[in-house]
């Protein structure tokens, strides 16, 4: 989807825009895909930890919502939703996962405001207003979720003003923002038991149309939060010649965005999971920064057998600084 080639007619992130929230925060109609994807580290009273994933994902059909549906045609949708969960038990290196599809008409899945909600079916993030805090809750088969969500930190915007660029070439790349400290509170429920949750949430916020070059066969995405304030958002684009970005947020929530080729992440170590190979141990640098650090994954075990399978879990850090994040692997099938 994200390296399709069918862009005729669909709005392309080519140039920087000025964000304006809380409106961004609800979906861009003309663009062909749009997510909002949080992750979380959160624990129990007694200190048992979890990792937490949920993703909203919509996919145009079309780039207006009326071609070809004729008048008053309430089932003619424009969009197909997908939406991802996951809980990592890391005591038990133990994850559960799952996957939803809707459409979007008639009112099965969407985003809006006033007041603000994002839902397929009855996953939902919304808040009473526009405003923090919102609510999430995920009902699945194997697990639920109900968590509140309270900004500490104002919008990041990623790239070049929000412009991320994938490849050297103008529109393929996307809008993107990120939430990186959100208070978390809330529950769990799994095997039939409740566990009281807090924590910190990481929200990011992308919508795009062709982001990906045709020779990008996946990504290695990485969310980090240091012990002392300070975060980092790094990916790689693997293919013929591997592409990075990185953005620094200093602990007063400065963001600076580094180029390509600033950023750096190398397998360490790699993991039998299901059958694959799957790199768990990286060295990360972003030398500009002081940043030589080993990223390892927390639960080796977190595949998302999921329509489109990849690995996402969560990570710790330690060398030249120490902290918990997150990492997100896609093209190791």
């Amino acid at each position: 989807v994200l390296g399709s080639n069918y862009v005729d007619g669909f709005l392309r992130a080519s140039e920087a825009r000025r964000f304006d929230f809380p409106a961004d925060h609800a979906a861009h109609p003309g663009f062909r895909n749009e997510w909002w994807y949080f992750t979380g580290n959160v624990e129990t009273p007694t200190g048992r930890r979890f990792g937490y994933q949920v993703t909203f994902f919509s996919s145009a059909i079309r780039p207006d919502a009326d071609d070809n549906c004729g008048v008053g045609n309430a089932w003619c949708t424009n969009a197909i939703w997908m939406g991802h969960a996951a809980i990592s038990d890391i005591s038990s290196e133990t994850h559960m996962a799952a996957e939803i599809f809707s459409r979007q008409e008639p009112g099965l899945a969407g985003a809006r405001l006033d007041p603000f909600r994002v839902w397929i079916n009855d996953w939902q993030l919304f808040s009473t207003d526009n405003e923090f805090p919102w609510e999430l809750e995920v009902i699945t088969d194997e697990f639920a979720l109900s968590l509140s969500l309270t900004a500490e930190k104002s919008p990041v915007l990623q790239g070049t003003n929000g412009l991320s660029q994938k490849t050297p070439e103008a529109g393929n790349a996307s809008y993107y923002y990120s939430v990186t400290r959100i208070e978390t509170r809330g529950q769990f429920y799994l095997n039939g038991q409740r566990h009281e949750v807090s924590g910190t949430s990481w929200l990011d916020r992308e919508w795009s149309t062709s982001a990906l070059g045709a020779d990008q066969t996946g990504w290695d995405w990485f969310s980090l939060s240091f012990d002392d304030g300070a975060k980092m958002m790094g990916f790689q684009l693997r293919g013929n010649d591997t592409y990075t970005s990185a953005t620094w947020i200093a602990p007063d929530g400065t963001a600076t965005p580094l180029t390509n080729g600033a950023f750096t992440a190398s397998p360490l170590e790699t993991s039998d999971v299901e059958g694959r190979a799957i790199p768990t141990t990286w060295t990360v640098a972003l030398p500009e920064k002081g940043v030589n650090v080993t990223v390892t994954a927390i639960n080796p075990n977190a595949w998302m057998d999921t329509s489109v399978p990849y690995w996402e879990g969560p990570v710790l850090i330690t060398g030249s600084h120490t902290g918990r994040g997150y990492l997100e692997m896609t093209g190791y099938e």
